[in-house]
């Protein structure tokens, strides 16, 4: 067998801006350690090799001679590189490896993410046909979020591939479109639950003893409810707690709106980089802002921060209003932290079983829920230990046995 996966994320620094980088990773890597023959083509690193094999798992870095021209990262210059993959990836992945492992008589399947890649997809699908080879070949297509959907011409794709998505969620969205996609839902590698490192979660509650602290970490979007988020933390200022908000978003402009609605709120808004990794640089963040009810981190938040964040954390919101998946609620259970989603059903995560689940936008909601885990340490131990166990089913390995495989299995068989 032999798998292919196509998206314009990767694994290089180059590569990552979202969850979708997290899936193909992670995805890549547990086929490979399956010692199943597996390779990754993305929009890489421009100055990386082309091709870099390591055990069963070989990176094909596409696109690099756009890149070159576009450093900032794999979504610079995304048409050129949308028109580039389409055109010129699908020929050398059916001439140098396709019909090889066909006349090798062993099986081949891609999996494809996003709209980047559908023409790809389209291409691919055209040359096996006109090659007679169609049908021996198993190939899906998975929809990560709504972005490009109004590209999409559904019936071709339909017609090229078997569509999936990645949670019930996502699959409701995608209904009054026509389409019934299969649910291949994300996991999370085994350095998701290493947990924080002890006498840093201790350092950290002491810094911030008799605060709550909350965390938050997405893009600067109105879909991830970042005004709630503010307006809970003014909230709970009202009512005589000492909140902190602890923030990383991205690059969007609407963070300074955000900003802006909690100074509006009468909120002492800091904003801080990591000037070192690993817990030390956090620590040091947020004890330069020890007076500050929202702390803004402006770098990138290293693995070792990350845990540490949050799992010391009171919450980790990742309530948003349109939520695919929710990727970070499950990498914060993973490391024994609190998560906080919204009304969207993440398919993990169960009230009062492994998590807080908000039904409404009201951010008084929040504040009593916090307010009532304050009064009940039990509880929250407990939310905290089922997250964990929780976390546990999505490790990629487990997600590859229970759904992945066995789905790619029935079409294959089929091919």
């Amino acid at each position: 067998m032999h798998y292919h996966l196509l998206s314009f994320e990767g694994p290089d620094a180059y590569a990552r801006a979202g969850g979708i980088s997290s899936r193909v990773t992670g995805m890549a890597r547990a086929l490979a350690e399956r010692e199943i023959d597996t390779h990754l083509w993305f929009v890489g690193d421009p100055q990386a090799p082309g091709e870099e094999r390591s055990g069963h798992l070989t990176l094909h870095r596409w696109c690099q001679w756009i890149s070159r021209y576009h450093p900032v990262g794999v979504y610079d210059g995304e048409d050129g590189k949308v028109d580039d993959f389409a055109h010129s990836l699908p020929p050398v992945l059916v001439r140098e490896h396709i019909l090889p492992a066909l006349a090798a008589d062993e099986r081949v399947v891609v999996l494809a993410e996003e709209w980047h890649t559908v023409d790809a997809v389209l291409h691919l699908d055209w040359l096996l046909r006109n090659a007679g080879l169609r049908e021996r070949v198993a190939i899906f297509w998975t929809a990560n979020n709504v972005f490009g959907f109004d590209r999409i011409d559904w019936k071709a794709l339909e017609r090229a591939a078997v569509i999936a998505t990645v949670s019930r969620y996502m699959r409701e969205r995608m209904r009054p479109l026509g389409v019934d996609a299969l649910v291949l839902p994300n996991g999370i590698p085994a350095e998701a639950f290493v947990p924080a490192e002890g006498a840093a979660v201790d350092a950290f509650r002491r810094t911030t003893r008799g605060r709550t602290v909350l965390t938050k970490m997405a893009r600067w979007d109105p879909d991830k409810r970042w005004l709630g988020a503010v307006e809970s933390v003014a909230r709970l200022r009202s009512l005589g707690e000492q909140p902190l908000l602890v923030a990383r978003g991205g690059a969007e402009a609407y963070g300074q709106q955000v900003l802006a609605r909690a100074r509006d709120l009468g909120l002492r808004v800091a904003t801080q980089p990591l000037r070192t990794e690993g817990a030390r640089g956090l620590l040091d963040a947020v004890r330069a802002a020890r007076d500050a009810d929202l702390l803004v981190l402006t770098s990138h938040v290293d693995p070792d921060a990350r845990r540490l964040l949050f799992h010391a954390s009171n919450a980790v919101l990742a309530n948003s209003a349109h939520e695919p998946f929710g990727l970070v609620g499950l990498e914060a259970m993973a490391v024994g932290g609190l998560a906080c989603t919204g009304c969207t059903g993440e398919d993990y995560s169960i009230a009062g079983e492994n998590a807080i689940v908000l039904q409404t936008a009201d951010p008084m909601e929040l504040a009593r829920e916090l307010r009532r885990l304050r009064r009940d340490p039990g509880r929250e131990r407990r939310l905290r230990r089922s997250g964990r166990e929780t976390a546990r089913r999505f490790f990629w390995p487990r997600v590859l046995d229970r759904t992945l495989l066995p789905q790619v299995e029935l079409r294959a068989a089929a091919a």
